[in-house]
């Protein structure tokens, strides 16, 4: 994959992973484009990098539209979607959970993958080389029991990633995964031990990239898929508590 003089559109820029991408790939020579909630994130990530930024709830659909109207209008040379995104809740489902909680991580975490995924094929058709990258987990192959909806919608990245793959076989899409171990992000605060930072995940990211590895296991995620594949008992064992 051509890493320069891209236009991209990153999902969950303004902090954590996301931010840690969009700086690398602007100092490649990239065009980057970050959406977020938090407009003063997002301010404070133009000011410092020379990001491009767009407010946006991705579990709300009429904003999602105007994303991609707004991509369409403004930002019609884009050619790499980078579904980033995400939010993690720890809660046991024994307990009572608002709806509200389990719609907000499916919605966010899954349905705007697969929203904007579809959304954006028709333009990503219209340039020589384009990309869809979605960021799952390495929860997404064994889960954990504190968050029982966070893993089922990386899980459901995983799949449909995969599938979405099969189907843009031979055209100019290319699609790729990112399966990071735990990284130490404002969302990972008080929860786990041995994280890799933003940076160390980017510094695998941008190789596999290069490389045209669709599916990057990133850190521990490779010893993972390996006992995965030996024993998925013994992996799901190793994240149950996790």
């Amino acid at each position: 994959m051509k890493l320069t003089k891209n236009r991209i559109l990153l999902t969950g820029g303004s902090s954590g992973i996301g931010l840690a991408m969009a700086r690398r790939l602007k100092e490649l020579g990239n065009d980057v484009v970050i959406t977020g909630r938090n407009r003063t994130g997002l301010e404070d990530a133009a000011d410092r990098y020379g990001l491009d930024i767009y407010q946006c709830d991705l579990s709300v659909n009429e904003e999602l539209n105007g994303l991609v109207e707004a991509v369409r209008r403004q930002y019609a040379d884009v050619n790499i979607l980078i579904n980033n995104a995400g939010v993690q809740y720890n809660y046991s489902l024994t307990e009572s959970v608002p709806f509200s909680t389990i719609e907000y991580e499916v919605e966010v975490n899954f349905n705007a993958v697969a929203k904007l995924s579809t959304a954006f094929v028709p333009l990503l058709m219209g340039h020589r080389e384009s990309a869809i990258i979605n960021v799952s987990s390495g929860l997404a192959l064994s889960p954990k029991k504190s968050a029982p909806v966070y893993c089922a919608t990386k899980a459901g990245v995983h799949m449909f990633t995969k599938a979405l793959r099969y189907q843009l076989e031979g055209s100019n899409i290319k699609v790729f995964e990112v399966l990071p171990p735990l990284v130490d992000t404002p969302m990972t605060q008080g929860h786990g031990r041995d994280k890799i930072s933003p940076e160390q995940l980017v510094d695998e990211f941008i190789v596999g990239l290069e490389r045209d590895r669709y599916e990057m296991n990133i850190g521990k995620v490779k010893l993972l898929k390996m006992i995965h594949r030996i024993s998925p008992a013994i992996a799901d064992n190793i994240l149950k508590n996790n």
